[in-house]
């Protein structure tokens, strides 16, 4: 199977090729995953399939490894360890027999085995590090790394950083977004929301409750901003999004106002306009007919079916 990723340099876009093998032939199975040029290997494997990962001549090399699962802190999340070893197989036998959340395993060595211990030290600090900074996963690492595990000769960390650059592309392909940024109308909280939104359309809700709620789309993820309102215990029972609310409200996202409502304290970022709706309505919603396009009576649908037609045009 192969895919195309696009990376931006110097203002510049361009493909990328990711092969995508099936180790055993299904799509359940055991995967191996390469970029073009890239002397990466990237395995992923699930609990029943961990025995054929570990049992991988590749494994014996030194490099990193991930487990990544639900949650069963934070309903609707993803918790994940990061780890690294001289000898991936032992280590992340080890990881594993120590935790019960994870449902993925992945290990990620070379071709040529060329990555020394001070390689996978300073790769593990870093994804550490950007994991936290992206705020999308909760790090079940005890610890950030210190300080002396990135200490390496300034080419072999620019080597690195091209390695972890290749990381980046390759773990949303097989099912990990766990160090995409967030949006910037979710960081820069700081700054006044017209200013961090310029350039994004607006939705908004308004229900006959009374209550509102704004949101923009940045990067394909749909953002509820801060002060916007959600109905609290309206009691339709098929709230398929009930675990989420719950999960914002114990995240301190959603507070609870005098008014019996619920108020967006900070902005958040969900996948999709129907699930935002959803939580905002307090029942299952068609977010592509909830949200309008703020003062105007124009649908988010209305909206993407516009964008679809344009991009028809100039291709």
């Amino acid at each position: 199977m192969i895919s195309n990723a696009f990376e931006q340099t110097l203002g510049e876009i361009f493909g990328r090729t990711i092969q995508l093998f099936l180790v055993d032939g299904t799509p359940t199975g055991l995967r191996k995953a390469t970029i073009h040029g890239w002397t990466g290997l990237t395995f992923v494997a699930t609990s029943t399939t961990f025995a054929a990962l570990t049992a991988r001549p590749e494994l014996d090399r030194t490099g990193i490894y991930i487990l990544a699962g639900p949650d069963p802190e934070a309903v609707g999340g993803t918790r994940t360890y990061i780890g690294s070893a001289n000898s991936v197989r032992e280590r992340i036998k080890q990881s594993a027999q120590q935790r019960e959340f994870w449902e993925t395993a992945i290990a990620v060595t070379t071709s040529d085995d060329d990555l020394s211990k001070g390689h996978v030290e300073y790769l593990e600090a870093r994804l550490i590090e950007l994991a936290h900074a992206a705020n999308r996963v909760t790090l079940d690492n005890g610890t950030a790394p210190g300080g002396n595990r990135r200490r390496l000769p300034e080419a072999d960390q620019a080597n690195m950083e091209q390695f972890l650059a290749n990381l980046k592309i390759i773990l949303p392909v097989v099912g990990l977004d766990m160090l995409k940024p967030q949006p910037r109308a979710v960081t820069q909280t700081a700054t006044p929301v017209a200013q961090r939104t310029s350039g994004e359309i607006t939705f908004e809700i308004r229900h006959r409750s009374g209550i509102q709620a704004e949101a923009v789309e940045e990067d394909g993820e749909f953002v509820v901003l801060e002060g916007s309102q959600a109905l609290k215990d309206t009691g339709y029972v098929q709230q398929s999004y009930t675990t989420l609310k719950e999960n914002l409200v114990k995240r301190g996202v959603l507070q609870a106002s005098a008014e019996g409502r619920y108020i967006f304290v900070k902005p958040y970022s969900f996948s999709s306009p129907s699930a935002a709706a959803a939580v905002v309505l307090d029942r299952s919603s068609n977010g592509l007919s909830e949200w309008k396009v703020k003062g105007e009576k124009r649908t988010y649908n209305d909206v993407k079916q516009a964008r679809i037609a344009v991009d028809e045009v100039s291709v």
